[in-house]
């Protein structure tokens, strides 16, 4: 069984930053033989890893530490006016957790998320390999959060169940209910589920100040951000 004193790590080359341009990124990443079990994995996440499948990752650049690790504290987050609107506009949506695996009705709601909505990202063309790599090899405690209209399935949350949290994994949505803010939504349920289950906190991955696409992590208040080894609550406007 392994733990953090005998696990091996390894680091990627400098390829291209697939968020900052001009600039090179090194990974970081547990050795894929490695048993990562609940508690284990629970460890990494609270050090700043992220999981992808099988591969437990942070990155590990020499000049550069824009990617910061942060996390919700569920318990004092209180959804400020245009949350309580998203709550109210989704009302009518269905919601169900189930365990998570490959199913063609998932799959086509991912490869027409990510054809309408990626084309210049690292996840264009989608394919069913790239699906199940991403979302459903090497799971623990890991879940697939329906979001459904009626019969028809909208969008799709991968959550990852921690010791001390939830992890939230990746979001996909039909681009046709954009409307809906279901990528919000989906964070604010599972906030709420994080609180029904007493657990304390909600990992939201990694924030990069220069990096637009990632300033909606910082409306989720109050946000803790991990910096030189330890959590601290991150003041943000």
């Amino acid at each position: 069984m392994s733990n953090l004193r005998t696990l091996v790590f390894f680091a990627t080359p400098a390829h291209d930053c697939s968020y900052l341009p001009d600039r090179e990124a090194t990974t970081m990443f547990v050795d894929p033989r490695a048993h990562i079990d609940k508690k284990l994995y629970s460890q990494l996440t609270a050090l700043g890893f992220r999981r992808s499948g099988s591969h437990y990752y942070r990155p590990h650049c020499e000049q550069c530490n824009a990617c910061i690790p942060v996390r919700l504290k569920v318990d004092e987050f209180v959804p400020d006016r245009n949350q309580r609107r998203v709550l109210n506009r989704n009302k009518d949506l269905e919601c169900r957790l189930v365990p998570a695996a490959f199913t063609e009705r998932y799959y086509r709601l991912y490869a027409h998320y990510i054809e309408e909505r990626h084309q210049d990202g690292d996840m264009y063309p989608p394919s069913r390999e790239q699906f199940t790599s991403f979302l459903v090899e090497g799971t623990t405690d890991s879940w697939f959060l329906e979001i459904s209209d009626s019969d028809e399935l909208i969008g799709l949350a991968a959550i990852d169940l921690l010791d001390d949290g939830l992890s939230a994994i990746y979001t996909v949505f039909s681009p046709e209910h954009e409307h809906r803010s279901l990528g919000t939504f989906a964070v604010l349920w599972q906030i709420e589920e994080a609180r029904r289950r007493d657990l304390p906190h909600l990992y939201l991955g990694y924030w990069i100040k220069e990096c637009k696409k990632m300033n909606y992590k910082t409306r989720y208040k109050p946000i803790e951000a991990l910096q030189d080894g330890h959590w601290r609550e991150m003041k943000t406007q």
